[in-house]
């Protein structure tokens, strides 16, 4: 197996927060890893990835992304070593998106928005994340009537059991001993037979179960006539790739066609990995930022909103009048302030070093700052202070600690009745 060295890539906290970005609901498979010595304190992390052919490992100071690539191969020559890294590099700025400046973005929406303009301070570095459409279509099938602890149990427990080990990596964390086994997310195929349905309610998906089983098989049905590509994925998952390029009506329309998928996670898809920047998916908890701080209605005599096309597409158009283009990056800020997880968030000092001003990569250049070997020193750089972690693969999870995520309007009932309910 081969280990690579930190690479360097100078970015300030205002162009992105890990700590924020990977726990607020938006991606649930990386773990987080506590590098410090006092648990009450938390002052380094370690953030890791299970990509089809890597690992990818992050740190962060005030000034300074840090990324490692972790790779199954035996042994690596320099070259080798070297194609990794710039591929690894290319990764990250397209997954974090950071031709987009950030930090010019909080400036238009503090001067459109007195409510924005009251958080951007605290709530720094909070951007969308530009995931596998795969991955993010499952994921938020999962999100259904859920939280983020939850959430993360099951999506982690769907690599674990149907998607072998890519490799194991020892951890991290000073002293430990443990070596971690890193799952990739499993493709279309390893999820449409029959028998996962029966698997995935042994361990806890309930009817979401057959909602994945289904969409599976019918993205199976319909696109893996062909061999799968070069890069591994498998027909299905490039055919959903290339939704992005359709307009956001059109491309909603193809993804609520899948099972268990309605308006709200077809809208979560299209924010989060479908470059659909004004898109917002509605469910309560954004309405109730929607009557707390911008004048919409309330709900009625006994405080319950039923949620229906007309009000989820008013508060869509209220936050595109104020936000602009890139409303739904914005609902991301407002969306991350309200959970209970991150009430503690950014309330401790942070280092002037994270006001810097964005590098040239984020200006626009065509190519970004050539990275500079190292490991990060750990001890001598703080990085924000951060909401309840997200324990590492092999350690269990408390299922209810998290706020809940993007909960849906759906009351309980039985599988047919979800079924026949699942556009709303």
């Amino acid at each position: 197996m081969s280990l690579t060295a930190f690479s360097a890539l100078p970015l300030p906290l205002t162009q992105l927060s890990l700590a924020a970005v990977l726990q607020c609901g938006q991606s649930f498979r990386w773990s987080r890893y506590h590098l410090g010595n006092d648990i009450k304190t938390p002052e380094d992390y370690e953030y890791r990835l299970c990509l089809r052919d890597r690992l990818v490992c992050l740190r962060q100071s005030p000034t300074t992304l840090y990324y490692r690539t972790v790779t199954p191969l035996a042994s690596e020559n320099d070259e080798q070593r070297a194609l990794r890294e710039a591929e690894t590099l290319v990764w990250v700025n397209n997954y974090f998106q950071l031709d987009i400046d950030l930090s010019k973005l909080y400036v238009e929406w503090a001067a459109r928005d007195k409510v924005f303009d009251n958080l951007k301070e605290r709530f720094i570095g909070i951007r969308m994340l530009r995931q596998d459409p795969w991955e993010n279509l499952i994921s938020f099938i999962c999100s259904s009537n859920n939280n983020i602890s939850r959430i993360t149990k099951m999506v982690q427990n769907l690599c674990t059991y149907f998607s072998p080990p890519l490799l194991s990596a020892p951890s991290p964390v000073p002293n430990s001993t443990e070596v971690i086994e890193y799952h990739p997310f499993p493709p279309p195929s390893a999820l449409s037979a029959t028998s996962t349905s029966t698997t995935l309610r042994g361990l806890g998906f309930g009817y979401r179960a057959d909602f994945i089983q289904k969409t599976s098989k019918m993205l199976v049905d319909a696109h893996n006539t062909k061999p799968n590509y070069p890069d591994g994925r498998e027909p299905a998952e490039h055919w959903l790739e290339t939704i992005r390029a359709l307009p956001t009506a059109e491309a909603r329309n193809e993804l609520v066609q899948f099972m268990g998928v309605g308006r709200k996670v077809a809208d979560c898809v299209l924010l989060m990995s479908m470059d659909k920047k004004e898109v917002i998916p509605v469910d309560t908890h954004v309405h109730q930022i929607a009557v707390k701080h911008y004048g919409m209605k309330g709900g009625n005599a006994k405080g319950k909103t039923t949620m229906n096309p007309k009000l989820y597409d008013e508060i869509n158009e209220k936050f595109v009048s104020i936000w602009g283009k890139y409303a739904g990056w914005a609902h991301s800020v407002l969306f991350t302030s309200e959970l209970k997880a991150f009430a503690a968030y950014g309330l401790a000092d942070v280092s002037s070093a994270a006001s810097a001003s964005a590098p040239a990569l984020l200006r626009g250049q065509s190519s970004p700052p050539k990275p500079k070997s190292g490991v990060p020193k750990a001890k001598s750089e703080r990085i924000l202070p951060t909401p309840p972690s997200t324990p590492a693969l092999s350690r269990k999870r408390k299922s209810d600690e998290a706020e809940d995520v993007r909960q849906t309007d759906s009351s309980a009932g039985s599988l047919a009745d979800r079924v026949k309910q699942r556009r709303r």
